[in-house]
């Protein structure tokens, strides 16, 4: 057995009587370190209110036409990926902590690349930066709040990750309707700049500590953080799902949607989809730890089916008879259509796509994140985790920069049933798959992956 094998499969101290831990920093640092999605949030939002706004733009600002509108949406996915393969990297040799650390640098250098954008090729390399930064926050910040929190809260804690991410979405639109693109980027500094002083003040977690074998450096993290040396003992498959269902299409996208959708106000549209994503995530925090991680997919991905299948024939009422094209461009408004047909069937639209938010915050937003930072064992979790984020971000990058296409070749409505039909899978996959993690330490998920 190896130092770092051994260190996994024994407890470190255990409370006295089962009790648990009633430190208050752990939620503090674990704020910190949410920092960062709420960071990677904004960068995602950014785009919906910056496209429209860019569009607008004459010389000698830079000015984006279909497809660098598309491209702008789109590459920092790329980004990303690379920065999951980046942060796994770094996360078991630089540590948790200096990962995060790190993180912000790539932040605040693209959204300066890109407030400072006299063209185009500055603009996507801006985004390609903060993409690289959301990449490794998307893999450390789940680890590091995992690693530091006890069974009872972990749930909660790493749900917030989550919440912080369309906390950030939510920000981006609301700020978008009062600032234009410009000033937007440098409101996109600011959670990353607090989040790099906070981090400064907090601790490695323990876990990480016990493999570099500084057990007096674990034991003073862990009275720092829970107040106490007792309560504790430590020793995807999920993210691909995650992003078939067309979430990263729908919130870079959100304001074209719903112009497409032929919503008087798209702006203020997203900004209630926001929110409803916001309270929705924050329900799943506060409920995670009692309702347990399987029945919550479960129930989010059969939301997430009749809400993509009610948009789809939302399209596809309108478009019978009203369009006869063959083309079909999602950033291109349609053509206006008889008002009391619009009237009719607007709502449609917005309930349906405000349903399928709710449906994903409640669940297959948070969850994913919150599993893979618990499934896997101390020794390989860099590696693995690393795989895991790289194939969530190839995803995202795949729907959202054929999302256009997808809409042309299938039209809006068949575009809007494929993702309700990967629902479904994410549904049978959640029943027959996943294991149920709620209430059980790190050791205990590693032991029962591991069958003893």
């Amino acid at each position: 057995m190896t130092p770092e094998n051994s260190e996994e499969s024994h407890p470190l101290l255990r409370p006295p009587g089962g009790g648990s831990p009633c430190g208050r920093r752990v939620f503090l640092a674990a704020f910190a370190a949410a920092l960062g999605p709420l960071s990677f949030g904004f960068a995602l939002g950014y785009s919906s209110p910056a496209i429209p706004s860019l569009r607008r733009s004459v010389p000698p600002a830079p000015h984006l036409d279909d497809s660098t509108a598309s491209w702008f949406g789109a590459i920092v996915t790329l980004g990303a990926a690379a920065g999951g393969v980046l942060g796994g990297w770094l996360v078991d040799r630089a540590g948790r902590k200096l990962s995060l650390l790190f993180c912000t640098v790539p932040f605040v250098a693209g959204f300066a690349v890109i407030t400072a954008a006299q063209d185009v090729w500055m603009l996507l390399g801006g985004r390609l930066l903060t993409g690289l930064a959301c990449g490794v926050a998307s893999l450390v910040a789940p680890i590091y709040i995992s690693e530091i929190s006890y069974p009872a809260v972990r749930g909660l804690l790493g749900s917030c990750v989550q919440l912080m991410v369309v906390i950030g979405i939510l920000l981006a639109y609301l700020a978008g309707r009062v600032l234009e693109w410009r000033w937007l980027a440098v409101l996109g500094c600011v959670p990353p700049s607090f989040m790099l002083l906070l981090m400064c003040c907090m601790p490695e977690t323990p876990r990480f500590l016990l493999t570099q074998h500084k057990r007096q450096e674990a034991m003073a993290a862990l009275q720092f953080l829970w107040g106490s040396e007792q309560g504790w003992e430590e020793p995807s498959v999920e993210s691909e799902h995650q992003q078939l269902s067309g979430i990263n299409a729908v919130m870079f996208f959100a304001e074209t949607i719903f112009e497409e959708a032929k919503f008087k106000d798209s702006s203020l549209a997203s900004v209630i989809m926001g929110t409803i994503q916001v309270l929705f995530t924050a329900v799943a925090a506060l409920i995670m730890d009692r309702a347990g991680r399987r029945l919550l997919l479960a129930l989010s991905g059969m939301v997430m089916v009749f809400s993509t299948s009610a948009f789809g024939t939302y399209f596809k009422l309108t478009q019978d008879g009203s369009n006869n094209s063959s083309h079909m461009d999602l950033l291109v408004p349609m053509s206006a259509e008889p008002v009391d047909t619009n009237v009719g069937l607007a709502w449609l639209a917005v309930g349906s796509m405000c349903l399928f938010i709710a449906g994903f915050a409640i669940g297959w937003g948070p969850i994913p994140w919150l599993l893979m930072s618990e499934i896997f064992p101390l020794h390989v979790k860099g590696v693995a985790t690393g795989v895991c984020v790289l194939t969530n971000w190839l995803m995202a990058f795949l729907v959202t920069k054929e999302f256009n296409n997808l809409m042309e070749v299938l039209r809006p409505y068949g575009a809007f049933w494929l993702a309700s039909a990967f629902c479904i899978f994410s549904v049978l996959f959640t029943l027959f798959w996943v294991p149920e993690t709620k209430g059980k330490t790190l050791e205990q998920i590693t032991a029962h992956f591991e069958g003893r």
